[in-house]
């Protein structure tokens, strides 16, 4: 039966009153699957991640009622053993999945259920994900109402494991015994279906449109500057992220509104899920209180006048067609929190109809309604330079054709136009009395590779500060999209999106060491959207040979992020220089978006200042 990927919540049976916080005791008193004749939950949930009983009829299995989901086309209810057992791998709480039909159970019922075991994927098998046991095609019986929840296992950083996964070799984990006082991924799923909770939680991940948010149950652990979460390393995913969302119907309470370094003051309890879009979800029915403790939005200095600023941002599919509120937005988070930057390096302006898959290409109206918000906000009267795409070639959303393109301030720098630049022309470097020179400018890096299929090409123009040239590459790499998830059944999860980017950066290497061959200490900037990490071997590539430098790296190690994906603050957006131009520069990630609610981009942007 189909699922709705993200239900709106209308309404839910009526929750009892939450439990006192506790972890539940090792010795829990009940009887065992040894010495019960009846099927128990933990007998269908089983020590590894498939049910034992997968495909099977059960009968009579008995549960208390936790929580019921009444919305959206994957209704049901979540039932908890009352008798745990002393098995830590085997969870006491399962799904009873009901499609579109709302159960008529509450919280506190005492039920025995008779239906199919089954393994539920996620956006499909082949996605990748892990599965969740359920019981389908139900049918139950209510023995007793009004029974007390069982008590919610508490989620800290002395339950959760410091290690995330076992190691299968990017194989498949399904079938590995479960060892949830090892690793962060077994712990989760040991609980699976069974009530589980946080306390004073900071909040990671910001509050979605999809009425989501991220906390950590590991407060100490890999902390940012501004109260994080920093994704460091392939080896450590953070495993106290935690996703929750909320049973209770918004009418009665409505989803907090918080931002990274606020709080779930008090206790946020409910049973553990599992979705496509994050994986494990605490589906709360105690919410805690909102705390808004997180810090404000950033402001960078200006550059002095011997600086030469160079800022990246990725302005999210930015179109024409786009309200002006949107471009109000960035034209004063440009001025006033940015500096008004020398060059700017865009990413994902769309073409003039935005999304409307039409043909048209050009993206003029975008970037002149972009410049007049800049100036109408007290900003310099900054030109541009882009070069149009072939029409659906570079990717992004269809009909959009998303480039990357060049704003200046041409009181500060000025831009030497070279005819040439087009589509599919590549730009060449050349020399001119020791001097590199561009073949066209604005011009692409090999349009023809097919590193760049599918993908936005990077552009290439050659400016002036103060009397010395300057060469900057605007880019914008393919994105992470088919990639294994963090919490995927197979680990570590393959990254085969990650193949191209390592191709793209040997493009764009080349590109700068070519210039670097004319004249060694000739400066040179890459910025933009990379979509990697600083440890990353697209990145390794892309400085090979010690063309570029990664200023991310100058910063502070809790400062290094600009961009917050399901609870983890990490670096996708790069200025990179070349040797000459590193030694003396200043480089800041301005937090202004990724971390909030409220967001005109889900990027921040960051601004090298320079001294060529």
């Amino acid at each position: 039966m189909h699922r709705s990927a993200r239900p709106v919540p209308y309404a839910v049976a009526a929750a009892l009153a939450a439990a006192l916080l506790a972890a539940p005791a090792a010795g829990a008193a009940g009887a065992g699957a040894g010495q019960d004749a009846q099927t128990r939950i933990r007998d269908i949930q089983g020590g590894t991640r498939i049910s034992p009983l997968a495909g099977a009829q059960v009968t009579g299995v008995p549960g208390t009622v936790t929580a019921v989901r009444a919305f959206g086309s994957a209704r049901g209810f979540w039932m908890q053993d009352a008798r745990p057992d002393t098995d830590a791998a085997t969870s006491e709480g399962v799904f009873v999945f009901t499609g579109s039909t709302t159960p008529d159970v509450a919280p506190g019922d005492a039920v025995e259920v008779s239906g199919s075991v089954a393994e539920y994927y996620p956006g499909g098998k082949g996605a990748g994900l892990q599965s969740v046991t359920e019981l389908t095609d139900a049918a139950w019986t209510v023995v007793s109402s009004g029974n007390p929840l069982p008590r919610p296992f508490a989620l800290r950083g002395a339950t959760v494991p410091g290690r995330y996964a076992p190691d299968a070799d990017g194989g498949g984990i399904e079938e590995l015994r479960l060892r949830p006082g090892s690793y962060a991924l077994d712990r989760y799923e040991s609980l699976e279906g069974m009530r589980v909770a946080v306390r004073d939680a900071r909040v990671v991940g910001p509050t979605s449109e999809y009425h989501e948010l991220w906390v950590t149950a590991e407060p100490a652990r890999n902390r940012t500057a501004r109260g994080g979460v920093l994704y460091s390393g392939y080896r450590d995913p953070n495993g106290g992220r935690l996703k929750v969302a909320s049973l209770i119907p918004f009418a009665e309470r409505p989803f907090p509104v918080l931002d990274v370094g606020d709080h779930l003051g008090g206790v946020t309890a409910g049973p553990l899920d599992y979705d496509q879009f994050g994986g494990y979800e605490l589906q709360a029915t105690t919410l805690g209180t909102g705390e808004q403790t997180g810090p404000g939005r950033e402001s960078t200095r200006p550059q002095r006048a011997a600086e030469l600023s160079v800022a990246t941002y990725n302005v999210e599919n930015l179109s024409a067609r786009d309200g002006d509120a949107k471009f109000d937005r960035l034209a004063r988070a440009l001025v006033d929190r940015l500096a008004s930057p020398d060059i700017v390096a865009l990413q994902e302006v769309q073409d003039d109809n935005g999304p409307a898959d039409d043909g048209v290409t050009g993206a003029g109206a975008t970037l002149r309604k972009l410049t007049d918000a800049i100036a109408a906000a007290g900003g310099p009267a900054y030109e541009w330079r882009q070069i149009d795409p072939v029409d659906d070639a570079d990717g992004g959303r269809p009909g959009g054709n998303i480039r990357v393109a060049f704003l200046f301030d041409p009181r500060r720098v000025s831009f030497t136009d070279r005819p040439g630049g087009d589509a599919t022309t590549p730009v060449e470097v050349g020399d001119v009395g020791g001097t590199p020179a561009l073949s066209a400018s604005p011009g692409r890096i090999a349009p023809g590779d097919p590193a760049w299929n599918d993908s936005r090409k990077p552009l290439a123009g050659e400016f002036t500060f103060r009397g010395r040239p300057v060469f900057v590459v605007a880019t914008h790499f393919n994105s992470k999209g088919g990639d294994q998830s963090l919490d995927s059944r197979f680990q570590p999860p393959a990254r085969g999106s990650e193949e191209q980017r390592i191709a793209q950066a040997a493009a764009v290497n080349g590109f700068v060491r070519d210039v670097l061959a004319v004249d060694r200490k000739a400066g040179v900037v890459v910025a933009g959207d990379i979509n990697d990490f600083p440890f990353s071997p697209a990145v390794e590539r892309l400085t090979a040979g010690r063309a570029l430098v990664d200023l991310v790296n100058r910063l502070p190690r809790d400062e290094r992020y600009g961009y917050v994906y399901n609870g983890n603050s990490q670096v996708l957006d790069h200025i990179l220089t070349s040797p000459a131009l590193a030694a003396r520069a200043d480089y800041d990630i301005v937090h202004l978006n990724a971390e909030y609610a409220d967001q005109a981009s889900d990027h921040d942007p960051s601004v090298a200042r320079l001294r060529p």
